[in-house]
């Protein structure tokens, strides 16, 4: 079984690295998309971004978006066959104490709970996340779109990396990938406390501009 996938992923990268960007873009998005919905063919996205962007280190602009594209194609189908199936499919394909932890990491930290492991590289579980945000009908369009940020960001850290260390990012990324998003995240909660303030501010501004205006002679 190994050595099928090990042999599987020596074609693709010699085949991704090889091929014209017109043809490896669209290549890269048919893998991203069988890799996270019907098949799991482990760490294959994140090491063909990494070995196409450091051959080609002008490409790491764009050539994440493609993988990125495929996750959220991949990912939007098991989302919505798990959506259609509802709780029964979901408890057929996962342990009930596996979904019961899923389920509450939504009560709590609602879409940080599936943009984090969206952004961990592998060992990280991730289709589990997928499958129980479909089956408690998480919000389609908010979905795809922590995916999009999420895979993007994940895909560019590791291809700009590349293009400096290549192979042995995906290393590192396996032994700090944790401390990583954890820094992102944390950046992200404060832009999101940021905006929210902003967000709160602006209407008792206008609110009380309206106030001064209307109490003048």
């Amino acid at each position: 079984m190994f050595d099928w996938l090990r042999a599987t992923a020596h074609w693709l990268q010699q085949f991704i690295i090889s091929v014209p960007v017109y043809i490896a873009g669209p290549a890269m998005v048919v893998i991203g998309a069988l890799d996270s919905s019907l098949l799991s063919l482990p760490e294959i996205n994140d090491y063909l971004v990494v070995m196409r962007c450091y051959s080609e280190p002008r490409e790491v602009f764009y050539f994440p978006l493609f993988a990125a594209l495929g996750s959220v194609i991949g990912c939007t189908l098991l989302y919505t066959l798990m959506r259609r199936g509802g709780q029964a499919v979901l408890r057929a394909r996962f342990r009930p104490e596996h979904i019961e932890r899923v389920e509450r990491a939504y009560a709590r930290f609602g879409l940080f709970a599936l943009a984090i492991p969206a952004l961990l590289p592998p060992p990280m579980p991730f289709k589990i996340f997928v499958a129980t945000a479909g089956a408690l009908e998480y919000p389609r369009w908010r979905f795809m779109a922590t995916i999009m940020i999420a895979r993007s960001l994940r895909y560019y850290v590791e291809g700009t990396l590349a293009v400096f260390y290549g192979a042995r990012v995906l290393l590192f990324l396996k032994d700090n990938g944790l401390m990583i998003v954890s820094i992102v995240a944390a950046l992200v909660l404060i832009g999101l406390i940021v905006y929210l303030l902003l967000k709160r501010r602006a209407p008792k501004a206008a609110k009380e501009i309206e106030t001064g205006e209307s109490a003048a002679p």
